[in-house]
């Protein structure tokens, strides 16, 4: 992470920060974070998913008046998955900008779509407290807004969407089972199995069960080809 780098970053969302420090949070991942000595996104990356959801809340209020709440809410739901925040870290440039430990590089981290989106996340958060909401704003007018109708209409849920395959191949509903959990109370993580009849089981990690659900879903929707790389 260079200085030329981060002036960049200020200068494509038009935000330069007050406190430097905030910024260097949202980048840090929580592979350098060992004993609490380096303080990491985390904190930031949970008020940053509150700000991401008022905002695109508000652009579907606004862009759609005709949509009843359940429209409404599946669109939002693509809007602010973590997916959606993992291509927006890529369009941003914040990939090449994330601090973390040379393992986690090494394993590919910084492609991952858990550590791009809550990356993503945390920045928002951190314009946030440094500039207020429209400091937010600008970052999500920069992505989200331009790709509003394509970003909230395309995206298909992977726990449905496998239930749906599997059933119509007369192999029953998908089952999930927890093959590991660990992580601190206040950022739990789990590893998640989904089995299809007939089928070699595919694996997701997440914050949450559900998360880590729809990862093993995506997971085995990719490797079967009924899925490409980037839904």
């Amino acid at each position: 992470m260079t200085d030329a780098g981060l002036d960049a970053l200020e200068n494509r969302v038009g935000h330069h920060f007050a406190d430097a420090s905030l910024l260097e949070r949202a980048l840090t991942h929580s592979s350098l974070s060992a004993g609490g000595r380096v303080r990491d996104l985390e904190r930031l990356e949970f008020l940053g998913d509150r700000v991401l959801g008022l905002l695109a809340a508000e652009a579907l209020w606004r862009r759609y008046p005709h949509l009843e709440e359940g429209d409404l809410a599946t669109r939002f739901n693509a809007l602010v998955r973590k997916e959606t925040c993992a291509k927006a870290a890529l369009a941003l440039g914040l990939d090449a900008l994330i601090r973390m430990s040379p393992h986690e590089e090494s394993a590919g981290g910084r492609r991952k779509k858990a550590i791009l989106g809550d990356v993503c996340e945390a920045f928002l958060g951190a314009l946030y407290i440094d500039g207020g909401l429209e400091a937010a704003r600008r970052a999500f007018d920069l992505f989200w807004a331009p790709n509003l109708e394509a970003l909230s209409t395309a995206h298909r849920d992977p726990k449905t969407t496998l239930q749906e395959w599997s059933q119509e191949r007369k192999k029953g509903p998908p089952r999930y089972e927890v093959v590991a959990s660990g992580g601190p109370a206040h950022a739990p993580a789990f590893e998640i199995e989904v089995q299809v009849e007939g089928f070699a089981p595919a694996r997701g990690e997440g914050r949450s069960k559900r998360q880590a659900q729809m990862a093993a879903a995506e997971a085995f929707l990719i490797r079967e080809g009924v899925w490409k790389e980037d839904d």
